[in-house]
């Protein structure tokens, strides 16, 4: 022993600290993988080992890893058994580590419950800290729910540093397990009026958090709050207390005016700015609420607007954003107090900071009026010319449009030139835009009549210069705008000055490098143009034009049909097509303009944005359902020459029309040499030309041999669009020109106004009368709402959209906090049996011997004891930690809460005697006194028996040292005792060990299976270890193994003839089919001759059945469940021949299917059972004469034949 000690401390001294880690990885930068993988093997070395200290120092180098960005989940057993030390500095660093690296998936948390209540409840005050201050970084329901009681214990405790991370943990359990809220209330609100103020803090902060979002429940404490916004100091308490405030304020308008006096004060004596913006938002809040009751208000909305001013002007970024972010609010209910700082706003637009600059844009959009509107526009086009980067410029070209447009172009007066801002928008180069532009051109040429003209003259133009876009040819680009410059064109033709240049711009020859849509809407309108042209020919009686212009498009419109876009092509053929048909119709002499003109008679409207959905569906329509028969074979498509190419491949096509121009354009070696000759005489005798090599004529020909002008390419410059624009674009309409107008007519407006002052309106008259101008202007044009709808349907028609949904957590989190506490809603104490539904673990230690002893001692429970005993005969050890983490389903912890609220133990106490007849019940004459004794002794017995459990429990669990119950029956109405049931099965046995398993499921893990085997070594002489148990995952249930394709190690060795339980977990995603595993035990054999690998295949078999959980059900739930119009479907029925009666029948199938009996009556039964992914199952069995019936309803029909069948082999 003393070898292994210094043996261990010399390891240790050799073993790398976490400050070598670091200096290592530091001194290995170029192989830092390489380095850290070596060390990760010595870690895992490490951790194998037995020694407290190295294990500590192993997890804490993990840690360090951790958060350089490595994997170490494989180590989250060894991290928990960190946790478990005795030590602090050794805890401490357990705790840290599953902070950092423990998530709601980590499996071996449900192992961890007893140990993090040991050490929440230690009598070591920095033991109990650090637990919680871990528990809060990885809370799961499971743990929220078991540990909720004692956490909400430790909120009185006498030590303020306990009461504070109590109350801030309880915050992570109202979010994972919401019914603690109700329970654990009054000591929160206890916690306001506290003594220590970090404890008052911490509560305030956590009834902030949850007020966030559901302030009404929390109405009634405004008094407390406002008692502690006046008495504190503390500047963060204030913030949340204020923040509350603004929340509450708008439930209830009176609290407002109470407010506005300290929150006043605040603002003018706090030199903090958060707490100044938040008094600034709350004050914003408050006059929002009260704006009716308080008319003398703009006293404060100035002091507000005065300090935000301040913010906005502080040099720090963070204070200008919150100070742009509360003018934003304020804005919303006092618009014309922001705008007078619209010059501060603007400045913003210049800040360095793109977030800033966001803001403000946001800012404007609400500043703007009819009188500024030109102004505000004009800067913002301003500075679009000078913002670097496409994004940035984007958004200021978006927010233009939504600025303009707002409100059904409410602040538009002269449409003129918002038509020419929108054509300027048009040469800013790389925007993504282009279709943004397009839509609103369009709907302002549509919607406002009178400014069609001037809108259709500026598209003319665009059209005319289309070659200037037509380098842009991506999706959304600015080439764009040509779609609504065509559309527009074609569908006013008649308002055009010339139709016939725009009819000529759309052939040119860059229009087919743009995108296809944009092509096909070419196509369309070029036939609009034509019918306009031809319709005012004939008019005027010139034949000759109708030919010449239907000779234009004959000749042009092939260019469009050879396009790759089969939209493009579809439109140019028939335009061609109708083209040649109405050609001959002229040979003939026939007039054919009014007929053409009649294919695009007709206004065209806008179509309303949710006119799709007010679409109604025709009666009997079926998309689903084939319109002709489907074709019983498939058609052989045969390779035939497309129609549209003269049989070659268009590959071949083009690489021969390029070889023909290239032999055009190739010269004889004589005329290549005269036109050399000509061009060096030309040079020579040229003054202006720099020679290379001075006058002699052999340097000349030299140098002409280096640089062959004919070899140097010609390249197509891609010209800036803003230089080529301001040459090509000269016809269109500026902003400017309308702005200065405006400015103009402004002006004489003024001089106006101070004439008709001087004659005898002054002061607050002549101001008011400006104040009203600003809504005195009124637009020029009007703006036509007329949208089309479906048949039968309106705009103002309902839309039947569903509100947004709130999140899960916070709509269970919305409690009446003021109504009484009900009994059904307290929380669940610390217990792990009730009389009659959980199987005492076996004596580990004296305490739990005393128990037993204490046991037997009381012969009243005889029977109960009995009973305990033959449940325990079929597992030895089981491990009760895991169904106090909820993976096995108790009816005292996880049922009892999923519950209906009638159904009680008097419920299941009444079942059982209506299924037992009353043999096995008490005699109903029992005297007063015999029950009062029976209930002190059971309570006394009860008290010990937790306590007992409690203590017997340290540290981690392992399968060696605690004890587990099996899956939860129904045994508490039905005496099984002298039946014998078991659910323990044989999974595979040879010479030297036999092994049985069990399945248990719990409600809160839906797909979680634990998989109990007890091993047992048949071998008299013999040692099994070295267990490995590995399984064959299927796609449906898989192992769950620290590392993936690695067996899991049983954590013990078997001595000879020796038996212990280990748990195995699976995860399993479907649980209508049983689940059939392949498996492999491969063990290590050791006798005193040596040792031999021995390996046994099994086959697990996990039924349907074993899915069940027996839920209690009240007859009314069952009847809903059952009723038509019930959500259980599928159907399943079973009949067979039993032998024994019908007593012991419903025994075992309620055994067997893990079914609640609902109700019995005479030879018939109701049962009742729930599988653990939601799956409902109903059984109905009668028994007549030897022959049982039993029926079934279930929502899933798999599902339930599967647990018919099973049951039925087993009752057979």
């Amino acid at each position: 022993m003393a070898l292994k000690r210094v043996k261990m401390n010399i390891d240790r001294v050799l073993d790398k600290n976490l400050q070598d880690l670091v200096r290592g990885i530091r001194n290995h930068k170029d192989e830092e993988s390489k380095y850290i993988s070596d060390c990760l093997d010595e870690i895992k070395q490490e951790l194998k080992s037995g020694d407290h200290q190295a294990k500590s120092n192993a997890v804490g180098k993990l840690l360090y890893l951790q958060m350089l960005g490595y994997e170490i989940s494989w180590a989250a057993f060894n991290i928990i058994e960190v946790m478990s030390s005795s030590k602090f500095t050794q805890k401490r660093i357990g705790y840290l580590t599953a902070s950092q690296s423990f998530h709601a998936d980590t499996d071996v948390l449900m192992l961890a419950t007893n140990m993090i209540r040991k050490d929440i409840c230690s009598s070591q005050m920095y033991d109990s800290g650090v637990a919680l201050s871990g528990l809060a970084c990885f809370t799961t329901p499971d743990l929220a729910q078991d540990l909720a009681n004692d956490i909400m214990s430790l909120m009185t405790s006498t030590r303020p540093y306990l009461r504070k991370k109590a109350i801030l943990l309880m915050y992570k359990i109202y979010l994972n397990y919401p019914d603690a809220l109700r329970p654990s209330f009054p000591r929160l609100k206890e916690r306001l009026e506290d003594t220590d103020p970090g404890v008052q803090c911490a509560a305030v902060n956590v009834i902030c958090e949850l007020a966030r979002k559901n302030p009404k429940n929390y109405l009634s404490l405004a008094p407390t709050f406002f008692k502690l916004m006046t008495n504190s100091s503390n500047n963060w308490m204030l913030i949340k207390i204020i923040k509350l405030f603004g929340a509450l304020t708008p439930l209830e308008p009176r609290l407002g005016k109470k407010l506005i006096e300290p929150l006043t004060n605040l603002i003018h004596s706090t030199s903090a700015m958060s707490l100044l913006y938040e008094c600034i938002n709350t004050v914003i809040a408050v006059l929002v609420s009260i704006s009716t009751d308080l008319p003398n208000h703009t006293t404060s909305v100035q002091l507000c607007v005065q300090k935000l001013r301040v913010l906005i002007e502080d040099s720090d970024q963070n204070l200008k954003y919150l100070g742009l972010l509360a003018f934003g609010k304020i804005l919303k209910s006092h618009p014309k107090s922001v705008q007078a700082h619209k010059d501060l706003v603007l400045q913003c637009l210049d800040d360095r900071d793109e977030s800033i600059r966001l803001r403000a844009l946001d800012l404007l959009y609400g500043m703007v009026s009819k009188k500024n509107l030109m102004e505000i526009v004009r800067k913002l086009m301003v500075h679009m010319e000078k913002a670097e980067g496409t994004t940035y410029r984007d958004e200021l070209m978006n927010k233009v449009i939504e600025i303009c447009t707002q409100n059904n172009y409410q602040h538009v007066v002269n449409f003129e030139w918002y038509v020419s801002v929108l054509v300027e928008l048009t040469k800013m180069k790389d925007t993504q835009h282009g279709k943004l532009l397009a839509d609103h051109m369009m709907d302002v040429a549509i919607r406002v009549v009178a400014i069609r003209k001037f809108a259709v003259g500026q598209m003319a133009i665009l059209l005319e210069n289309s070659h200037l876009f037509a380098h842009n040819s991506q999706r959304k680009g600015i080439c764009e705008i040509l779609f609504a410059a065509a559309w527009l064109c074609g569908e006013y033709a008649e308002l055009l000055p010339n139709a016939l240049e725009s009819l000529e711009a759309m052939f040119k020859p860059k229009v087919t490098s743009l995108p296809g849509h944009v092509q096909s809407v070419f196509v369309q309108n070029i036939v609009k143009l034509y019918s306009a042209i031809i319709m005012k020919a004939e008019v005027d009686g010139d034949e000759a034009k109708v030919r010449e212009v239907g000779q234009i498009l004959l000749d042009k419109l092939p260019m469009f049909a050879q396009s790759s876009d089969l939209e493009v092509q579809e439109r140019a053929c028939s335009a061609l097509q109708l083209l040649k048909y109405i050609h001959k119709l002229l040979d003939k002499g026939v007039p054919v303009s009014e007929e053409v003109s009649f294919l695009f008679a007709g206004d065209l409207n806008p179509v309303a944005v949710k006119a799709q959905k007010k679409v109604p569906i025709p009666e009997g329509l079926d998309l689903d359902q084939w319109i002709n028969k489907p074709p019983s074979k498939p058609v052989e498509v045969q390779n035939k020459a497309s129609i549209f190419s003269s049989g070659k491949d268009d590959s071949v096509l083009r690489g021969e029309s390029e070889k023909k121009r290239r032999k055009a354009k190739e010269l004889s070696e004589e005329e290549l040499k005269a036109q050399r000759e000509a061009r060096l005489q030309a040079q020579a005798s040229n003054p202006h030309y720099l020679k290379l090599g001075g006058p002699s004529p052999r340097k000349a020909e030299k140098a002409e041999e280096i640089i062959n002008v004919d070899d140097i390419p010609i390249e197509t410059l891609d010209i800036g669009m803003d230089i080529e624009m301001s040459k090509g674009l000269d016809g269109l309409a500026s902003s400017d020109k309308y702005y200065l107008e405006a400015m103009n007519a402004e002006k004489s407006k003024r001089k106006q106004k101070r004439k008709e002052g001087k004659k005898g309106k002054k002061g607050k008259k002549k101001s008011s009368a400006a104040v009203a101008s600003d809504d005195e202007i009124t637009p020029t044009h009007h703006v036509s709402s007329v949208v089309d709808m479906p048949e039968g349907m309106t705009a103002a028609d309902s839309d039947n959209e569903d509100d947004d949904q709130k999140d899960e957590i916070i709509k269970k989190l919305d409690i009446n906090l003021d109504e009484p506490l009900r009994d059904d809603e307290k929380l669940p104490t610390r217990q792990h049996r009730v009389e009659g539904t959980h199987v005492l673990p076996e004596p580990v230690d004296n305490g739990s011997a005393i128990l037993e002893k204490k046991k037997k001692k009381k012969k009243k429970e005889k029977t109960s004891s009995k009973q305990a005993k033959s449940e325990r005969s079929g597992s030895k050890s089981l491990s009760a930690e895991l169904a106090q983490a909820g993976i096995i389903d108790t009816p005292s912890s996880a049922l009892d809460l999923l519950s209906p609220p009638d159904t009680s133990s008097s419920t299941v106490e009444s079942a059982a005697a209506r299924l037992t007849n009353g043999s096995n019940d008490a005699s109903p004459n029992t005297s007063k006194k015999e029950k009062s004794r029976d209930k002190k002794k059971s309570k006394s017995s009860k008290r010990h028996k937790d306590k007992s459990l409690y203590e017997v429990a340290e540290g981690v669990t392992t399968p060696s040292k605690e004890h587990l119950s099996g899956t939860a029956t129904p045994t508490n109405i039905l005496d099984l005792s002298s039946l014998n049931l078991t659910n323990y099965r044989k999974l595979a046995a040879d010479e030297n060990l036999s092994m049985e398993f069990e399945a248990r499921v719990s409600m809160q893990q839906a797909n979680t299976l634990v998989v109990s085997v007890v091993f047992e070594n048949l071998n008299s002489s013999c040692t099994l270890k070295s267990m490995d148990f590995n399984i064959l995952d299927s796609m449906n249930t898989k192992l769950v193994r620290e590392t993936s394709d690695t067996a899991v190690k049983v954590p013990f060795e078997l001595m000879p003839l020796v038996r212990n339980e280990a748990q195995f977990v699976f995860s399993v995603q479907s649980l209508s089919l049983p689940q059939k595993l392949k498996g492999t035990l491969v063990y290590i054999l050791k006798d005193q001759e040596g040792s031999s690998q021995q390996k046994l295949d099994f086959r697990l078999v996990i039924p349907c059945r074993d899915f069940l959980v027996a839920v209690p059900c009240s007859a009314d739930s069952l009847a809903q469940l059952l009723a038509p119009e019930g959500q259980l479907t599928a159907k399943y029925s079973k009949r067979l021949t039993v032998k024994t009666d019908f007593k012991t029948t419903l025994a075992k199938l309620s055994f067997y299917a893990h079914a609640h009996v609902v109700e019995q009556m005479d030879n018939t039964a109701s049962l009742y059972a729930s599988s653990t992914q939601g799956h409902h199952v109903c059984l109905l069995v009668k028994l007549q004469g030897e022959l049982l019936s039993i029926d079934g309803k279930s929502s899933d029909s798999s599902f339930l034949s599967n647990v018919i069948d099973e049951v039925t082999e087993l009752l057979k």
